[in-house]
């Protein structure tokens, strides 16, 4: 009869533990559409809905009156910063889509930055073309786990963002351009989140060129616990020959001078074989390979990368010509990752004439 009662006192809390665990990780939206008594109040942000409050989208007039498409976009001059977002939590943002021109140097210029939580500094900076999964400011159409690109720079963002007080967004207009901008900003609030859910930090960072035989950093050293997610990664080769045999190091939680995961190749790592190709899968590929710009990704969603106490993520300018060779190339990255707040701060961010310095151009010969 005890060992009833124990068997039967063990499953029960085994069983609520199940479902203490099931509602800490949240209601899986994708693949249990059917559930609605989740709890959650879907809003949504835009120019015609700036705040995102119930019942106040689209009351913008235009020349067929109120209300009919009166605020869709917004010009922003040079120099100009626009908020896209400010919202009480908690809440997760589910996905961002904007357009804007599709000239390379407006989407390296234009700045995304987020705030989670009240935090003074961001936890994420970085080039809108680059967040939105295109390195070099080349819109080229593809589709991944994280992203969708239309050819015509419709750009789309899938990860949850979540946050547990207030989430704030805005874009900085750097290209010393005037441009349209159309956005929205989809999102969910009443989530259930613990206090150190991690939340989604994006940082840019380029070389150009990188230093000879020094690694160049994906992820500079990170504190703390976080899970790396991935990188879009954009490459314009220097010199000749192949300049892809550089390795991927992951240094965690205490390793200094050799890492725990190590790849094989800079192609290697993005899944890939022989040379690159350009290939769009759901968790890795190329989507870009031509005219000597190469833009590649690999998103660690299925075989997650986490650190309890810090981590670091690099990878080397290896060549071949007849055997291995240093080398140096002009390699950018937007990196993602998660980790609760407070956060450290990101590294600098390059200046706008460093970022759009030797961007895409049509024509290799004339260079940008």
């Amino acid at each position: 009869m005890k060992t009833s009662c124990w068997l039967m006192l063990n499953l029960a809390v085994c069983t609520m533990a199940t479902t203490i665990a099931a509602q800490s990780a949240g209601p899986d939206l994708v693949h249990e559409p059917y559930h609605l008594r989740q709890g959650l109040v879907s809003r949504s942000i835009s120019f015609e809905n700036p705040t995102g409050a119930p019942g106040q989208g689209g009351q913008a007039a235009s020349n067929l009156g109120p209300g009919r498409k009166g605020a869709p976009a917004k010009e922003l001059a040079p120099g100009e910063t626009v908020q896209l977002a400010d919202i009480q939590g908690p809440g997760t943002i589910r996905h961002i889509w904007v357009t804007t021109s599709a000239d390379p140097v407006i989407l390296r210029g234009l700045v995304l930055r987020a705030w989670w939580d009240n935090q003074a500094h961001p936890s994420i900076e970085c080039p809108l073309g680059d967040f939105m999964g295109l390195a070099h400011g080349k819109v080229a159409a593809h589709q991944s786990a994280v992203h969708s690109l239309g050819p015509s720079a419709g750009m789309n963002i899938w990860l949850p963002m979540p946050f547990t007080r207030r989430a704030r967004f805005t874009l900085a207009n750097e290209s010393g351009k005037k441009l349209p901008l159309f956005y929205q900003i989809d999102y969910t609030l009443k989530d259930r989140h613990p206090k150190d859910v991690g939340r989604l930090h994006v940082l840019f960072r380029r070389e150009n060129p990188t230093t000879l035989k020094q690694d160049f950093e994906l992820l500079p050293r990170r504190a703390g616990k976080g899970r790396f997610i991935g990188s879009v990664i954009g490459i314009r080769a220097l010199g000749e020959h192949w300049w892809g045999e550089g390795e991927v190091k992951v240094y965690l939680d205490g390793d200094r001078e050799w890492p725990t995961i190590c790849g094989t190749g800079s192609e290697d790592y993005v899944g890939l074989s022989w040379g690159i190709q350009q290939v769009a899968y759901l968790y890795n590929g190329c989507s870009l390979n031509q005219n000597g710009f190469v833009t590649m990704y690999r998103w660690h969603l299925p075989d997650p990368i986490y650190w309890q106490k810090e981590c670091r993520v690099t990878i080397q300018q290896i060549g071949w010509n007849q055997g291995l060779f240093e080398r140096q190339d002009d390699w950018s990255c937007a990196t993602f990752w998660y980790e609760p707040v407070p956060s450290a701060p990101l590294p600098p961010l390059p200046d706008a004439a460093a970022r759009t310095a030797h961007l895409w151009t049509d024509n290799p010969r004339t260079g940008n």
